[in-house]
């Protein structure tokens, strides 16, 4: 009777409450599937996709597809759309393309002119990675008399655009913008004057925008962390300012951790309670903190829980991964921190010089070699590497994975690796 019962109580009420939930966990599973903008969800270089090869040959590749010019933006991706971004000449050219990436094919370019600027050797006119929310996607360019962040819809439709104004650069422009709710927010650290703005996804309009200390320009990727005892807040790094946390919904600077003594190129990254943030200069890291992001002012003294002097990567982001912090270094000196203990497990050498930071797939750190190699190592307190695969073609682009398939971005091609 009481079996009789439950089926009949089950059958038809429970039954449409079960079918909403495994909706949203479908939903939920598919965002999380998704790579939607600089180092995938939460900037964090993370993803539990499996079924990629350690070893492959080019005839394992899905599809392969020449992007013309040059750029090292990573690919960022939303179910049925890959965004990459790409310049000719001397950044007077600037591309956004829309990629099918089951097949390769293109489905929408849009084309920007710009002024031809300088850059570093190891940069490009096309360095920032785009960011989407599966229905818009944004991109900056900029030179040195615009600094230009623009909205397209989901078909290439123009939506709107946003001059930030002159941007003064030793190196170039680098950053990404990202997506929070309904803002995109763009870091501005320049040596020129400087701001952290926020402007509504649907009409471009400004939210709103804080001034930042001029310095040497910045070239982290901001994140929005969300600690279980604060609100959300947006994370940014400079040298002029360090590590500063702010409101993402109205850009009050809720505390900052005091200048770096020197540039800022690697993002910061969140884990284990703590934000871990370099820099450095002359290809090497300098110094690295972990902030406890609980306090409020100037935390300099009260809330830096880490710091670390030695074997640093400069433009690589560190990587979080089970209770362990990952820092591959430019010249491929790999080290791995036990965060409970703050002891140093393991430092290796892969060889190599990086440009691109590591990612974690599944439990395995992928990362792109300046002369075109993936490198590949376990993400764990015993160090085993798994070699190398070369791809015969430069890259400063960081690996991207989603939706059950691998993007190598090299600075002629775009190459796509199925998981099996």
């Amino acid at each position: 009777m009481h079996r009789l019962l439950f089926v009949r109580v089950f059958t038809p009420t429970l039954r449409i409450l079960l079918g909403i939930c495994l909706s949203l966990s479908t939903l939920t599973a598919l965002q999380a599937e998704n790579w939607p903008r600089f180092r995938g969800i939460g900037g964090a270089g993370i993803s539990s996709e499996k079924g990629f090869p350690l070893k492959w040959t080019e005839k394992d590749y899905a599809w392969k597809k020449e992007l013309p010019g040059l750029g090292h933006s990573s690919p960022s991706i939303w179910g049925d759309n890959l965004f990459v971004t790409s310049a000719i000449g001397e950044g007077e050219n600037r591309y956004l393309f829309c990629i099918d990436p089951k097949t390769g094919e293109e489905k929408w370019r849009r084309e920007m002119q710009l002024k031809k600027s300088h850059k570093h050797r190891k940069g490009s006119w096309a360095s920032s990675t785009p960011a989407t929310d599966g229905e818009h996607v944004f991109v900056e360019f900029a030179d040195e008399e615009s600094y230009m962040l623009v909205g397209y819809d989901i078909k290439g439709n123009k939506i709107w655009e946003q001059n930030l104004g002159p941007f003064t650069s030793q190196h170039g422009h680098g950053s990404s913008p990202i997506i929070y709710k309904d803002l995109v927010i763009a870091a501005n650290d320049q040596q020129g004057p400087s701001s952290v703005s926020a402007f509504n996804k649907l009409t471009g309009k400004p939210v709103w925008q804080a001034d930042r200390t001029v310095r040497r320009t910045s070239y982290a990727t901001p994140i929005i962390i969300n600690h279980p005892n604060t609100n959300p807040q947006l994370i940014c790094v400079s040298g002029a300012t360090g590590v500063s946390s702010l409101d993402p919904e109205t850009g009050k600077v809720n505390w900052t951790t005091g200048e770096f003594p020197m540039r800022t190129v690697s993002s910061p990254v969140y884990g284990e309670g703590l934000i871990f943030a370099t820099c450095g200069g002359g290809g090497n890291g300098k110094l690295l903190i972990g902030v406890d992001p609980t306090g409020s002012g100037n935390v300099s003294e009260t809330h830096i829980k880490y710091k670390r002097s030695t074997k640093l990567p400069y433009v690589p982001t560190p990587i979080v991964y089970e209770g362990h912090l990952y820092l591959w270094g430019d010249g491929g000196v790999v080290s791995c921190v036990d965060l409970a203990t703050q002891k140093n497990v393991w430092t290796e050498r892969v060889d190599g010089g990086y440009s691109s930071s590591p990612v974690c797939i599944n439990g395995i750190l992928y990362c792109m070699s300046e002369t075109g190699e993936v490198a590949m190592i376990d993400a764990s307190p015993t160090f085993k590497s798994y070699g190398k695969v070369e791809l015969n073609d430069p890259s400063h682009a960081t690996v991207v994975v989603a939706n059950g398939r691998m993007f190598l971005r090299t600075f002629r091609n775009l190459y796509c690796l199925e998981a099996k």
